[in-house]
């Protein structure tokens, strides 16, 4: 489901409302190891869960003052943060 890869994390599968707990647990215990990319690039379903994790784990590194950027959004994501006006939070990297 996620596994780390150097300083990047890489989410792997669905990411919805029945393991957003996991999800987030996991993802938080990688990055406070110091990851500091979360691909999405291999999310294969999510939902509005997956949008409330990424700004979980956006406060969270903030308020560590460590950064974190997000890449391979799915563009269903892009288009959710749009319609939350979230958009502008979300570092996304290339």
């Amino acid at each position: 489901m996620i596994r780390r890869e150097g300083e990047r994390v890489v989410v792997d599968g669905p990411v919805t409302l029945a393991n957003v707990s996991q999800v987030l647990e996991q993802g938080r215990r990688l990055l406070e190891e110091g990851a500091r990319t979360v691909d999405l690039g291999a999310v294969t379903e999510m939902d509005s869960s997956l949008l409330a994790v990424l700004l979980a784990w956006l406060r969270d590194a903030r308020s560590r003052e460590r950064p974190i950027a997000f890449t391979n959004l799915p563009d269903s994501l892009r288009t959710l943060a749009r319609l939350y006006g979230v958009d502008g939070l979300l570092p996304a990297s290339t």
